[in-house]
């Protein structure tokens, strides 16, 4: 079975420039300029955290189309405009996968799967039809990086600089992580999730350790 592994980490913002300012005052290291995602009508920035590990900074695009559906992430949802009006969040992480098919077959909380594609970036991606994010966040969306016109499989950490970041540990919690064969703990042994991730059970939380210029910072 393919094992699934730790992509990216999700901070959440009401607007762009917001978010990327909170990442910026505490890591000190600013994302960069990411791009559109046309189909969502949502924006992006990107810092780098390891060789395959990126921190990506999302909001809803002023300048975007509204899409027919629910935006992922969670983003239309009042619960969650209203958590970010306060301030941004990390709200979720995503893991990536040899086979996104196969990981939504075996964990269908993953929910739909969608094509994206941006500049030399063609990937796959898991969106369950609410646009919620799965078990609040503390399942991960799934990745499928896939071969772009070029016939070469691009990912964005090819192209990030250095940003003198790295991410540590992914501490995460949920009432249901408990040992047994049902709930979130079997879910994740099916996506064979390997990297620096951590779940316990308790209240629902999420929190990324990262080492920066500024010594080991906690984002939650």
């Amino acid at each position: 079975m393919e094992r699934s592994e730790l992509d990216h980490i999700v901070i959440a913002a009401a607007s762009l420039d917001a978010g990327v300012a909170w990442v910026e005052d505490r890591l000190g290291a600013r994302p960069v300029p990411g791009g559109q995602h046309v189909a969502m009508g949502t924006h992006n920035a990107l810092l780098r955290l390891g060789p395959r590990c990126y921190l990506e900074v999302i909001a809803i695009d002023p300048a975007g189309r509204a899409p027919a559906r629910p935006r992922w992430f969670a983003l239309d949802e009042p619960g969650m405009q209203a958590r970010l009006a306060t301030c941004p969040a990390l709200i979720t992480w995503v893991v990536r996968t040899p086979s996104l098919a196969s990981a939504c077959a075996r964990v269908p909380d993953l929910g739909e799967i969608m094509p994206m594609t941006r500049n030399a970036f063609r990937w796959k991606i898991s969106v369950p039809d609410s646009g919620s994010l799965a078990w609040g966040g503390i399942l991960p969306t799934a990745i499928q990086w896939e071969e772009g016109d070029d016939g070469i499989v691009h990912h964005p950490c090819d192209v990030l600089p250095a940003s003198g970041c790295e991410l540590v540990s992914l501490q995460l919690s949920h009432p249901a992580a408990v040992l047994g064969t049902s709930g979130i703990v079997a879910l994740f042994r099916e996506l064979r999730i390997a990297g620096p991730v951590d779940l316990k059970s308790g209240p629902k939380g999420l929190a990324a350790v990262i080492r920066s210029a500024r010594g080991e910072v906690v984002l939650g």
